[in-house]
């Protein structure tokens, strides 16, 4: 059986939750392999909703869950978060979930900079969540990061601190923020030291181990191919490399152990925070799909900017995110509207564009060319099978795997897990 690595194919928020449930049913381990707690996977099972940021969502499903090196963990957060789960009845504990020894810890100062750049930023902020991502990353570059197998040598946690705090501390100063104390960082790190270290392994040889027994592994990623720090809307993404390629440097894996590369898209376009959005709609239809959508973010609960399916995005996601197939979700969202439109490219300055160009004033200045396709009447909501949809919306399905070129193996038709059609197993070799 194959493994399957699942990204976000646009600008995050595709509804990865609930697919990545779906399909931790069906595999032996799930492993996050990139991003922190600026991630939000809605999963709801029955009655129950969970709402996960660092949790691999394979834990709600009794699997064996994986934070890879390539995350930036916050030690408080991620402890918050097993609190959650266990007042809904989930327990995680160290034999069901295992946290890379090497994984870069968010530290307080890290958010205390984040929001002090962002207020510095005025109007020209990126819209980060505020809970120190980048400035996690910006260390772990830089070499100066404390690692969570820090915490089990108080010798050397305490020089890196020093180290830390020299850098850290000009920066906030120079921005008006408070200092902060090395005798506090220290005593707080201590103190959740033990807790922390219980998780703490090298999961590369679990990886490896697993790889070699032929379990199935599944590879959980945050944000999506359009926030990707390299290929997204710089500057206005995210800190970390988030397409599947990403999967086995940020997990310690081989890159040919990945396997099949799953695209997560809806069936529309949404975005959280400042950035371009060539299709984004600001009349009564955004709005409707807002309402419709849910369009809230699970982290930050900023409303989601709404608008009309990309293909040209989510094609130029394809390529560079190596994705071999696409999940849609929420065609629901759209039943009803007399018409739909797709974007097919862009016209800047003139000339026209099948992809979005890396510079900022381009990309800034990319107008959608739309194509017209008929809505339908009927709903697709609840629908599992390709007989329960219209014949509208199967054409509009149709028209998307040919202009993003790339099949739709899996489509999601409400946010329960057993409301889906599948037109293949990504598991399957």
């Amino acid at each position: 059986m194959a493994n399957v690595a699942v990204i976000g194919a646009q600008w995050g928020d595709e509804g990865k939750g609930k697919v990545v449930d779906w399909l931790a049913s069906r595999a032996d381990i799930v492993v996050r392999f990139q991003g922190g707690h600026n991630a939000g996977h809605t999963l709801v099972v029955g009655n129950q909703t969970y709402k996960l940021s660092l949790l691999p969502s394979g834990v709600v499903r009794g699997k064996l869950g994986i934070i890879g090196n390539g995350v930036v963990l916050d030690p408080q957060a991620l402890l918050d978060e097993i609190a959650r789960l266990g007042a809904q009845g989930v327990a995680v504990t160290p034999r069901n979930l295992r946290i890379a020894e090497n994984v870069p810890l968010i530290l307080p100062l890290h958010p205390a900079l984040d929001r002090a750049r962002e207020a510095a930023r005025g109007a020209a902020k990126i819209g980060t969540t505020g809970r120190g991502i980048g400035p996690a990353y910006e260390d772990k570059v830089a070499r100066r990061a404390i690692r969570l197998c820090d915490l089990a040598e108080p010798e050397t946690l305490s020089a890196k601190l020093d180290e830390l705090l020299r850098h850290h501390n000009t920066l906030l100063q120079g921005l008006g923020a408070e200092p902060f104390s090395k005798e506090t960082l220290l005593a707080e790190l201590l103190d959740l030291a033990p807790r922390l270290l219980a998780y703490a392994e090298p999961v590369w040889q679990r990886l490896d181990r697993a790889r070699r027994e032929g379990a199935r592994i599944l590879f959980e990623g945050a944000q999506a191919v359009m926030l990707d720090i390299d290929h997204g809307t710089y500057p206005f993404v995210t800190s970390s490399s988030t397409v599947a390629g990403n999967a086995a440097a940020g997990s310690g894996i081989a890159p040919s152990a990945i396997g099949r590369v799953l695209g997560i898209a809806k069936a529309y376009t949404t975005r959280v925070g400042a950035g371009p959005f060539p299709t984004e709609l600001h009349d009564e239809t955004g709005r409707l799909i807002g309402e419709r959508g849910r369009e809230f973010g699970t982290v930050t609960g900023r409303p989601r900017r709404c608008g009309w399916f990309d293909a040209a995005l989510v094609r130029q996601a394809v390529k560079v995110g190596g994705i071999e197939a696409l999940v849609l979700t929420k065609l629901d969202v759209l039943d009803g509207l007399p018409e739909l439109k797709i974007g097919v490219g862009y016209e800047i300055a003139g000339r026209r564009f099948d992809h979005l160009p890396a510079a900022p004033g381009a990309q800034a200045a990319a107008q959608p060319i739309y194509e017209t396709i008929e809505g339908w009447q009927g709903s697709t909501r609840g629908a599992r099978s390709w007989a329960d949809l219209p014949a509208a919306a199967i054409k509009y399905i149709r028209r998307i795997e040919e202009l993003v070129e790339a099949p739709v193996m899996v489509l999601s038709t409400s946010p329960e897990r057993d409301d889906t059609i599948v037109m293949r197993d990504p598991f399957a070799d």
